[in-house]
């Protein structure tokens, strides 16, 4: 890199080269670490692509930064670029909220009034009448997409505080099917609100 010679010695030294290797790693390692939850998904296309350029930032960047490693300070930045990316990776893939989940509530309080509020919010929700070790139990299935699972949560735990929650990635589905968007949420809060009021 030439125009690390036009910079003072101890300037490129301790502050340019450390700085530019823990940048490089960690767009290297944001990419590799959404690659690998991409992976784990079944998400063959943008995996392929999040690996395309986890690999070109290494060959044209990494490889190039490797050629001034020298000293504890070149290590550190190395380092502390791939725990911040292993960070940033994980950070934003939940931010995205990608993909769709298995949403499943177990309750042992009378569950028709949840279920149909589910059923007006997400369509496709199954029940299932169960018997768990202090009784009978209502199993509740249901398949959201991520960024609608806290409002999900949201409307389980109004209903019923205490309901065992578990959540499942969906990999594949036999069919297309893409849970409706929730609307007139807000409507909705006041319907709970009130409800909740009279009990």
């Amino acid at each position: 890199m030439d125009f690390l010679s036009n910079l003072p010695p101890n300037l490129a030294y301790y502050l340019v080269i450390p700085l530019m290797i823990m940048l490089a790693r960690i767009c290297d390692v944001t990419i590799g670490t959404f690659r690998i939850i991409l992976v784990s998904r079944g998400e063959r296309l943008y995996a392929s692509i999040a690996g395309f350029f986890e690999v070109l930032i290494w060959i044209v960047v990494v490889s190039q930064v490797m050629n001034n490693l020298g000293g504890m300070i070149n290590y550190i930045a190395y380092a502390a670029g791939f725990a911040m990316g292993n960070y940033i990776g994980i950070t934003l893939e939940r931010r995205l909220a990608m993909g769709m989940v298995v949403m499943r509530v177990i309750t042992n309080k009378p569950a028709d009034e949840l279920i149909e509020h589910l059923k007006q919010e997400y369509h496709g929700v199954t029940s299932i009448a169960a018997r768990g070790v202090s009784g009978e139990v209502r199993l509740v299935l249901a398949v959201v997409k991520r960024k609608d699972m806290p409002y999900f949560l949201k409307i389980v735990k109004n209903y019923n505080p205490k309901a065992f929650v578990s959540v499942e990635d969906v990999r594949h589905l036999s069919e297309t099917y893409l849970p409706p968007r929730t609307k007139g949420r807000n409507i909705v809060d006041r319907k709970m609100k009130f409800s909740l009021k009279r009990k």
